[in-house]
């Protein structure tokens, strides 16, 4: 029978948000509930055909793929994945399903990131994960927080999920401005949201709150030069990814003081290491990539493998990325 390898299934709910039924019986599946450096994944992963991934949870490399002589199929969730070597994987007739969120599962989950981008925003500006360890410890309150209402939002893009945190923001009476490379006046002023250049973004914030997406135009776009424009009490918030920001300046601008603190979902290298400068400092409101992270999305991400998966077993395979490695 053929093996299919389900990764990075970190909570343990793979198989109970979707249905793999259809591919259990006619393949022997196994769950990967920790994250596997590259030289635990070419041992554990040698003599599985089909692999499926959850996001960019786990990087496939040329160096890895080239390990893998028995991999025919990776399913991945969305148009591409930036940790995948797609011509790694054409070279050795490795096929790519990938996923299409124009489908109507994808439909309800959109708002996933946005909840949390905002939940982890009143987070690090309330000192509540601070706050939270020090009551679990037996202690009681030792910080002032900030009250959003009055305060400047500053968007960095204004995507789907920038618009939505714009309504949010409103709500909240925030003020907001926004910029990125692309944004246009008349785009900003159809979300109820001012265009400004990047220099006033990061001079006039209380909040940047980090939405575009990694491309080589973005990677790095948050450095040493902008933040240096935050005024002090400002926050940086990131759940988008993490090379857009310049993590070594961020580091030195939390641990300077020079911003008041930031809200980060997302690293350079995910998970990162257990004594990472991130994990020590006292100004910064931590979680482990949970942007997209809800019982609805996932069942949507797994419900698309599995559809991938069976079209595969079936000898008809579907959304293929990268059909010249079936020649």
């Amino acid at each position: 029978m053929p093996r299919v390898a389900i990764l990075d299934d970190y909570a343990g709910v793979a198989l109970e948000l979707a249905d793999w039924s259809e591919v259990q019986s006619r393949a022997e599946v196994t769950v990967f509930n920790r994250h596997l450096s590259e030289a635990e994944a070419a041992e554990e992963l040698r003599p599985f055909d089909v692999i499926c991934t959850v996001r960019e949870r786990m990087a496939l490399p040329r160096t890895l793929i080239e390990r893998l002589p028995n991999l025919k199929l990776i399913t991945i969730v969305g148009r591409s994945l930036p940790n995948l070597d797609m011509a790694a994987a054409t070279q050795h007739q490795v096929l790519v399903a990938h996923s299409d969120f124009t489908h109507p599962r994808f439909g309800r989950v959109r708002d996933a990131t946005p909840e949390f981008a905002w939940g982890l925003l009143i987070a690090t500006v309330r000192n509540l994960a601070d706050e939270h360890g020090r009551m679990r410890e037996g202690g009681w309150q030792s910080s002032v927080g900030m009250t959003l209402s009055g305060k400047t939002l500053g968007l960095l893009g204004l995507g789907r999920i920038g618009k939505r945190m714009a309504e949010y923001a409103h709500v909240f009476g925030m003020k907001v401005i926004a910029w990125s490379q692309n944004l246009t006046e008349e785009t900003a002023a159809a979300a109820g949201v001012r265009r400004v250049d990047k220099a006033t973004l990061f001079g006039s914030s209380d909040v940047v709150s980090v939405h575009v997406v990694l491309s080589d135009r973005t990677r790095g776009l948050v450095g040493e030069p902008e933040l240096a424009l935050m005024r002090p009490h400002a926050y940086l918030i990131n759940t988008s990814r993490g090379p857009i920001v310049d993590e070594a300046a961020l580091i030195a601008a939390l641990q300077t003081g020079r911003i008041a603190g930031a809200g980060i979902d997302v690293f350079d290298v995910e998970p990162p290491d257990p004594d990472h400068p991130l994990r020590r400092l006292p100004n910064v409101t931590l979680s482990p990539h949970l942007g997209y992270v809800t019982r609805e999305t996932l069942s949507a991400f797994y419900a698309d493998s599995i559809e991938a998966v069976v079209a595969w077993l079936d000898g008809s395979p579907i959304r293929i990325a990268n059909p010249e490695a079936a020649a």
